[in-house]
């Protein structure tokens, strides 16, 4: 049995919902580290605090449908090429990048889906994800040229950070949304903040992976809530991690504009 192209382009857009309420949590959990002192969270752990609220198995289990939906577009993006962007190397590099969305969407997925089936083992508003990035480091330091790997990976995350910014600078991403024209220009507004908050932080997650390369130490490494942590330890860190968080939030309300407006059309290859 295969999924059909409607129910997919479906399923992806719910998957723009779904990585809305993930970062609206993110952002949450961001501002009230700042201003009351709770516990940062990143995408793992504010999908493991869903577990403890009421209907979370429900929720989880629509999240985690949504964001397989979203992964299937994206890699289905990076297989079939449907935009013919592969002409050149920035091309080539933006289907590398869909892959790598994709994949991190299924891990999101299965966290989501995962949790939904075992409740119990929810993470509190932990950051797993910060475990695993130490754990994959680990193991990449232990093969033949491993210090490389982790700097190419290093690099991989600037370079999307890069984009990030790009599109926090240039605001080009709104072409992406149906009748773009006729929505209000703080739409445009809320994607820049949300898309230029997310480069802040890929961009100190791509400095902690620098450094990991650079001493051959996998402890070095670090996820989302450690680039966080990172900006509250700063001086003035309450204001950086409050506004940050702020922008995460708003990448969030942003990406549920995108389940409603944005061009989405999902064709299983076969």
């Amino acid at each position: 049995m295969t999924i059909s192209d409607a129910r997919a382009t479906q399923l992806a857009r719910l998957g723009f919902a779904a990585r809305g309420l993930v970062y609206l949590l993110v952002g949450w959990f961001a501002v009230d580290a700042a201003m009351r002192g709770g516990t940062i969270a990143d995408n793992q752990g504010a999908i493991g605090s869903l577990a403890d609220e009421k209907l979370g198995v429900v929720i989880l289990a629509i999240v985690a449908a949504g964001l397989l939906g979203y992964a299937i577009w994206r890699l289905t993006e990076a297989i079939a090429d449907p935009e013919r962007i592969m002409q050149d190397a920035k091309g080539a590099v933006k289907r590398i990048g869909h892959v790598v969305s994709g994949v991190a969407h299924l891990i999101l997925a299965w966290t989501a889906a995962r949790l939904a089936l075992h409740p119990a083992t929810g993470s509190g508003g932990r950051s797993p994800g910060d475990d695993s990035a130490r754990d994959w480091t680990a193991w990449l330091l232990s093969v033949p040229l491993g210090r490389f790997l982790v700097a190419a990976v290093a690099i991989g995350i600037l370079a999307a950070a890069l984009m990030q910014a790009q599109k926090a600078w240039k605001g080009n991403f709104i072409r992406d949304l149906h009748n773009d024209s006729s929505l209000p220009s703080y739409v445009c507004t809320m994607g820049r903040l949300g898309y230029g908050a997310r480069a802040v932080v890929f961009a100190i997650v791509a400095g902690f992976f620098a450094v990991a390369a650079w001493q051959s130490h996998a402890t070095e490494a670090g996820g989302m809530a450690d680039a966080l942590a990172m900006l509250q330890d700063q001086p003035g860190g309450k204001w950086l991690l409050a506004a940050t968080g702020i922008g995460l939030g708003l990448f969030g309300v942003y990406s549920f504009i995108e389940a409603r407006f944005r061009r989405v059309s999902v064709r299983i290859p076969g």
